[in-house]
């Protein structure tokens, strides 16, 4: 292995032979940094940047084959992203990891290059790949097996201030099948052309993490008409939407029984059987309220909007007795959901004070759904359907099964309820 905290070309000529070919030129690294700045400014994304650096590079003459970019990133379930580019290959390899904080995840992560140049402060490392201590390296033995000889690896680290969340730095692994491996000066020019790869891995990263970030917290429609600029105070539109509230059954008793280390893995357990569900048919989680969640599937052809919310509802079904069984197994606390499906003309947008705003539904409707979904406990039913969302299936009465009228709390008029046969109510497998 050579490190070296500041590449000198010349240096490296003693350890590595400069390849046959012609090295990459001084117009060569201009061209492809105009390249990197232009595709960044325009948002390419991260597979396209890597995929266009690393082709123009290989097509200037270095014996470039194989590449390995990490970049960290923002996200409740990975902590950074993997990607695996091969010349010739139709499509960059695009892997998401988890925590490399301990176990199997912390020893992979230990052996690699880049864990060895954090500790060490390197920036740089040219490994050849027939040295026999490769075999036992993790990461660079991937590259070992496409035949490849040597791997150019790189750190480029951001300022105090320019780190993504917990990333503060951008990873790079670029290998050669050269008997003699790249040339002094095409590490060099590697050297010189990565910190603009990273600054554009970084741009086309945060504008990815800005996605993930308000559609995670905001929902993925409110999301991306926040994205779009809709984030003035008070600006909303009135659409026609079906609405979907729910809530676990008997949380409050679970809540005050079990043991408080055991609730947030419950109520993440249930959150996510019922949001994929929700998800799966196209509608939109706009809040989680403790155990509770807002959704709505927009009306504008009303009959497939209703559809597709009692579907969500039947997998939700399946998916959480499914649930149910893994949770009694492990001598969990298991529960079931109560659900109001309703249908109505709400206000859609900005609502809130001038420090803190909620992108939401506001309005009549949203007040009805959720006490429709309150009577299931009272009338000891999984699913109430109001009278509107009944006649936006444009099915028969028959098919459902009216529980009589109620005069809902904070609702002027009595509202005819109804629930469904299980038998007639579609369960998909979960």
């Amino acid at each position: 292995m050579i490190a070296t905290r500041a590449l000198d070309a010349s240096a490296l000529r003693a350890y590595i032979a400069p390849h046959s070919e012609a090295p990459m030129h001084e117009q060569d690294i201009i061209a492809l940094n105009a390249w990197l700045a232009e595709a960044g400014l325009q948002g390419l994304g991260e597979e396209a940047l890597i995929r266009g650096f690393a082709e123009r590079f290989a097509a200037s003459g270095a014996p470039l084959v194989s590449g390995r970019v990490l970049v960290d990133t923002l996200h409740p379930l990975y902590e950074g992203r993997a990607f695996r580019w091969r010349l010739g290959e139709e499509e960059i390899v695009v892997n998401e990891y988890g925590p490399t904080g301990d176990g199997e995840a912390l020893e992979r992560w230990r052996s690699t290059p880049f864990y060895r140049m954090e500790a060490s402060g390197d920036s740089l490392t040219v490994h050849r790949l027939a040295d026999p201590e490769v075999a036992a390296n993790t990461f660079l033995s991937m590259f070992q097996r496409e035949s490849l000889t040597y791997v150019v690896a790189l750190v480029d680290r951001f300022g105090e201030q320019g780190g993504i969340g917990p990333a503060d730095c951008l990873y790079s692994a670029w290998g050669s099948d050269a008997p003699d491996g790249f040339s002094a000066e095409d590490i060099d020019a590697l050297r010189r052309l990565s910190p603009v790869l990273a600054l554009a891995l970084k741009a086309a990263s945060l504008g990815r993490i800005a996605h993930t970030l308000v559609e995670t917290y905001l929902g993925r429609d409110a999301g991306q008409r926040v994205l779009k600029g809709r984030i003035a105070r008070g600006v909303a539109e009135e659409i026609k939407t079906v609405l979907w509230f729910s809530d676990l059954r008997d949380y409050t008793r679970i809540s005050d029984t079990a043991a408080p280390e055991q609730l947030i893995p419950m109520l993440n357990d249930y959150a996510d059987v019922i949001v994929s569900a929700i998800h799966w048919q196209g509608g939109d989680v706009l809040k989680l309220i403790g155990d509770g969640v807002l959704a709505i599937f927009p009306a504008a052809d009303r009959q497939a909007a209703c559809l597709a919310a009692i579907t969500a509802a039947g997998k939700a079904r399946a998916k959480v007795a499914k649930l149910n069984e893994t949770r009694t197994a492990a001598g969990l606390p298991a529960t079931n959901f109560y659900l109001g499906l309703h249908i109505g003309r709400v206000l859609y947008g900005n609502i809130g004070s001038r420090e803190r705003l909620d992108f939401t539904v506001i309005g009549p409707a949203v007040n009805e759904v959720s006490r429709i979904a309150s009577m299931c406990r009272s009338v000891d039913q999984p699913l109430l359907m109001s009278s509107a969302f009944v006649d936006g299936l444009r099915q028969r009465r028959q098919d459902f099964l009216s529980v009589g009228r109620y005069a809902l709390r904070g609702v002027a008029a009595p509202q005819e309820l109804y629930t469904v046969d299980p038998a007639l109510w579609p369960t998909p497998a979960a």
